[in-house]
């Protein structure tokens, strides 16, 4: 059983978004570098830092079948991401900002290279945040867009700049929500049951998990039945917020249908936490 849905096409997006990523740090001052960001303890340039690991370390890892470090015993998957993260960032302080960028430039483009070059509709690595199973690449390819472009979208924020173009969100919506079906596991439901999900405006969206015998399934459309189990409805910016834990309006969120399942749809985490 496929419980993601239909294949996402990221790799138009991928050299755009680093184009204007690079456009945007090229032209940051001294004291642009240091801003504070959402990201609890990291400023603009740690982001910065956080991204070139995350695109050397796919390439090393993916590309060059490099074999890195693994969790401590006992330790778990999120805690260990989130110790490395740490460890790179922290020694990445070492460098200066015209050291950074020139790396950044250096790899530019090698992401969707890699990605260009597989077969996307294969299985490939676990995308933890939808099953604990291998996952097409085509889900593991939008799983790295996403977050390179959360991490734009951060940094734009922390610098009071102009918002990332909306065209670059296009696939953001279609991405996270491949997380409904693992978030709905324990939901006792009828085989046949639905639950819709719907993010308004641009890169917006209609998507619904339907219970089969062996777990829920996603698609795209609204619920077919006309009382599904519960929907929910909201904008764009609230829903990725949501879903990476940032701070979001609640109030901008509308619900209906069965309370609990409702509450259980909002608690939809697409990051590894």
């Amino acid at each position: 059983m496929n419980p993601w849905g239909p294949p996402i096409d990221v790799l138009p997006f991928f050299s755009k978004e680093e184009q204007a990523l690079m456009t945007l740090l090229g032209a940051l001052t001294d004291e642009d570098w240091e801003r504070p960001t959402m990201c609890a303890g990291w400023s603009v340039k740690d982001i910065a830092a956080h991204l070139l690991g995350d695109k050397v370390g796919r390439l090393s890892r993916g590309r060059d079948g490099h074999t890195s470090d693994a969790p401590r015993p006992g330790e778990s998957f999120p805690h260990f991401i989130n110790r490395i993260n740490e460890e790179w960032v922290v020694a990445c302080r070492r460098l200066s900002t015209d050291v950074l960028l020139t790396m950044l430039y250096e790899f530019m483009g090698q992401t969707t290279e890699y990605w260009a070059k597989l077969d996307l509709d294969v299985l490939g690595e676990p995308v933890s945040w939808a099953g604990a199973g291998p996952a097409p690449r085509w889900l593991d390819a939008a799983r790295d867009y996403s977050e390179f472009w959360v991490h734009h979208v951060q940094l734009r924020e922390a610098l009071e700049h102009t918002p990332l173009e909306a065209e670059y969100a296009e696939p953001i919506a279609d991405t996270f929500v491949r997380a409904l079906p693992l978030t709905l596991r324990d939901v006792d439901a009828r085989v046949g049951k639905q639950v819709g999900y719907t993010v308004t405006g641009k890169g917006g969206g209609k998507w619904h998990a339907r219970r089969e015998r062996d777990g829920w399934v996603l698609d795209r459309g609204a619920p077919p039945s006309r009382t599904p189990l519960a929907t929910v409805t909201t904008d764009l910016d609230t829903f990725w917020r949501l879903c990476t834990r940032n701070a979001a309006d609640l109030g901008r969120v509308k619900t209906s249908g069965d309370e609990s399942v409702c509450a259980k749809v909002l608690e939809m985490t697409s990051i590894i936490v």
